[in-house]
């Protein structure tokens, strides 16, 4: 328990939003958050974030607190 005036660290998970992106491993999509758009395939999913393949393989950590929308991405299918 922490004491008095100490600072506590906070975190709200969405459980709907956290099982509803877990279904999407694998999948490839476009995730808009407050700042920006990132597009890849998902690779984790975490209580507080996701990791994202990005194209050239790069990783994009993204906070699902920060998402506003998710969709599949079709843009490379051939």
């Amino acid at each position: 328990m922490a004491h008095q005036g100490s600072p506590q660290l906070v975190s709200l998970v969405d459980p709907y939003v956290y099982q509803t992106i877990q279904k999407l491993i694998g999948s490839r999509f476009v995730v808009q958050t407050v700042k920006d758009i990132v597009r890849g395939k998902l690779k984790e999913v975490n209580p507080d974030h996701i990791i994202i393949e990005g194209s050239g393989g790069s990783a994009f950590l993204v906070r699902i607190g920060q998402i506003v929308s998710v969709m599949p991405d079709y843009s490379e299918r051939v």
